[in-house]
């Protein structure tokens, strides 16, 4: 799904995949925001492949709006990396914008 450029995916919904991603960084989201997610279903994402790892772009609905995640999935020589948290934006609706941010 990566553009010709090598570039991030275009927006697809998410899969049963997606939302395992989701599930592991769960924990992190919670303690960066100081809140407890009842509701964290992911419903969008895109991806950016590089050497080192994936890079996924999600979107997660949180009970009555949606936060977007940023996360890092390294690629090991035997086994992959989990998933690594490395931001959140919160508040958004579920029209917002969906691209790449950095925090």
């Amino acid at each position: 799904m990566a553009t010709d450029m090598g570039g991030w995916s275009e927006t697809v919904d998410a899969t049963e995949e997606t939302q395992k991603i989701c599930d592991q960084v769960k924990v992190q989201v919670e303690k960066q925001t100081g809140k407890y997610y009842r509701e964290f279903k992911a419903v969008k994402y895109r991806n950016l492949h590089l050497m080192g790892g994936t890079h996924c772009l999600i979107k997660v609905h949180v009970g009555e709006d949606y936060d977007h995640l940023m996360v890092v999935q390294g690629a090991g020589t035997q086994f992959p990396t989990p998933p690594s948290l490395r931001g959140v934006e919160q508040h958004k609706t579920k029209d917002d914008p969906f691209e790449p941010f950095t925090n």
